[in-house]
């Protein structure tokens, strides 16, 4: 990577790196969503109290997800107006 000589250039390069790191954060909620999940109904699923925190975990992680998708459409949509990349 080369050094920004221009603010379009930091900025642009930002982005990048932004681009990312989005879809390994979505990776890892979602592994961990499916994780607990399996944990919680599949591995444990006799103890009543696992399968009660399991659900607990979905329900977290599927309002994560939707709040992830939300944010990151916030900025796209930021990114195209102001500099329209």
């Amino acid at each position: 990577m080369t050094t920004p000589t221009t603010f379009a250039e930091l900025v642009n390069g930002l982005i990048g790196i932004i681009n990312i790191l989005i879809p390994f954060i979505f990776g890892v909620v979602f592994v961990f969503l499916i994780w607990k999940i399996f944990d919680a109904w599949v591995i444990n699923a006799a103890d009543e109290r696992k399968r009660e925190e399991g659900k607990q975990y979905a329900v977290v992680a599927s309002i994560v997800m939707v709040m992830m998708i939300i944010a990151w459409g916030v900025v796209a949509m930021i990114r195209k107006s102001v500099f329209g990349i």
